[in-house]
C-alpha cells in the first residue's frame, strides 16, 4: 500500500473534509393530515401511504393526575 513521502498540513486536510456535512432531512407535509412527514415513508400520525391507509394509528389517551 503506497504511503505519503511527505506530511500534510492541518489546513489541507480540513479542505478536503470541507464537503462532509450532513444532509437536512427532506419534510413533505402528508396529503391526508398535512404534517410533516418523510418523502416515500408511511404518515405516523395517520397511517396513510399513497392515498390508502396502511397502518393503523393508535390514539394516544392523555393521563389523569391521581390526587
Amino acid at each position: 500500500m503506497a504511503l505519503p513521502k511527505k506530511r500534510h498540513s492541518a489546513a489541507r486536510g480540513r479542505k478536503r473534509r470541507t464537503h462532509w456535512k450532513i444532509a437536512k432531512t427532506n419534510l413533505i407535509p402528508c396529503p391526508q393530515c398535512k404534517q410533516p412527514k418523510l418523502a416515500h415513508r408511511v404518515c405516523l400520525i395517520c397511517g396513510y401511504y399513497a392515498g390508502k391507509q396502511v397502518i393503523e394509528v393508535k390514539i394516544k389517551q392523555k393521563k389523569k393526575k391521581a390526587r
